[in-house]
C-alpha cells in the first residue's frame, strides 16, 4: 500500500474514476463487475494500490470507454516501474515541486505564459537562485541551491533527443525585471535568445504596447499529454504549484494562451525586440 503517492500516480487513479463515473457506475458496483472488494477500486483511484494494464484494460472495457488512444496512455502510466532522477529530491522539496518535473518529463509539448519573471526552464543558474533568496519565509543557502540544482536539471526535457516542443509567452515586464543587476538580467537575455533558436522552441514577447492583454496578468504553464484528456495546467502560487485537469479548466487555459498568443509577437520579432532591450543594459 502507498504512502507518499506521486503526482502521476494520482492522475491515473483519477482518471480511472472519471471513467467509472461517466459510465455511472459507483465504486460498489464496479468491483462486483470485477469480483473484487469494493476497498480495491477505492485504493486505486486514490492511488494507494496499483493497477496493472491488464487491470487497467479491463476497467476500461467495464467501463465502456472506446478512446482507444486514451486506453493506451492510462495502460503505458500503470505500466511505469522506474524511477526518475526527480525522485531523489522527493525527502528534500516539496512534493509538488517533484512532480512537477515528473509532469514535464511525460509531457509531449509545453506551453507556457509568464508576467514577472523568465519561466523556471529557461531561466540561468543565477537568475534562478536570486527568485529563490527572495522566497518567503526566506529560504536557508542549502535549500536554495538544492532549488536551483532541481531547476537546472529540470531543463533537460528542452535538450534531450527529441527534445520537448516549448512554447512560451513572456510579458515584456518579466524581461524588465533585473533580478540580481543588471549583470544577471544580461545572462539571461542573451540565453533566451540562445533559447529561441533551437527548432523546438518558440518565444513569443507580449509588449507593454499590445492592446489586448488577456488572462489579466495570471501565469500559466501547460503540459499537454499524451491525449487532451491527460493534459494538465499547472498555476504557480505563493505557496506551491497547483494543478488543475477537469476538462472545463483545461479548455479555458488553452483558450487563454491562444489569445495570448495571438496577441504576442512573433517569434522573430521577440528576438529583434531581446536583442534591442540588451542594448539598455
Amino acid at each position: 500500500m502507498r504512502s507518499n503517492p506521486t503526482g502521476r500516480q494520482l492522475r491515473l487513479g483519477a482518471e480511472l474514476r472519471k471513467l467509472r463515473e461517466r459510465a455511472g457506475l459507483t465504486s460498489t458496483q464496479a468491483s462486483q463487475l470485477l469480483g473484487v472488494q469494493q476497498n480495491q477500486i477505492s485504493n486505486v483511484e486514490a492511488a494507494r494500490a496499483g493497477v496493472s494494464p491488464e487491470r487497467v484494460r479491463t476497467l476500461a472495457c467495464h467501463y465502456d470507454c472506446s478512446g482507444t488512444d486514451l486506453i493506451q496512455a492510462l495502460c503505458d502510466m500503470a505500466g511505469e516501474r522506474s524511477r526518475g532522477w526527480w525522485e531523489e529530491y522527493r525527502e528534500i522539496l516539496p512534493a509538488a515541486l517533484v512532480d512537477l518535473a515528473e509532469l514535464e518529463h511525460h509531457a509531449t509539448r509545453l506551453r507556457t505564459a509568464v508576467v514577472v519573471h523568465v519561466p523556471g526552464l529557461f531561466q540561468t543558474a543565477e537568475y534562478a537562485r536570486e527568485i529563490f533568496r527572495q522566497a518567503v519565509p526566506q529560504l536557508p543557502p542549502p535549500d536554495v541551491e538544492h532549488r536551483v540544482s532541481f531547476r537546472v536539471k529540470r531543463q533537460a526535457v528542452l535538450f534531450r533527443d527529441p527534445p520537448t516542443p516549448h512554447q512560451v509567452i513572456i510579458h515584456e515586464a518579466a524581461l524588465r525585471m533585473r533580478f540580481g543587476g543588471p549583470r544577471v538580467t544580461r545572462d539571461q537575455l542573451r540565453h533566451l535568445l540562445d533559447l529561441n533558436d533551437r527548432d523546438n522552441i518558440a518565444i513569443h514577447v507580449l509588449p507593454f504596447d499590445s492592446l489586448v492583454f488577456p488572462g489579466s496578468g495570471q501565469s500559466i504553464y501547460y503540459a499537454e499529454g499524451p491525449v487532451p484528456a491527460l493534459d494538465t495546467v499547472n498555476l504557480d502560487q505563493s505557496h506551491g504549484p497547483v494543478f488543475l485537469d477537469a476538462e472545463a479548466q483545461l479548455d479555458k487555459y488553452r483558450v487563454l494562451l491562444d489569445r495570448m498568443e495571438a496577441a504576442a509577437l512573433t517569434p522573430e520579432e521577440s528576438q529583434h525586440f531581446i536583442h534591442d532591450m540588451l542594448k539598455d543594459l
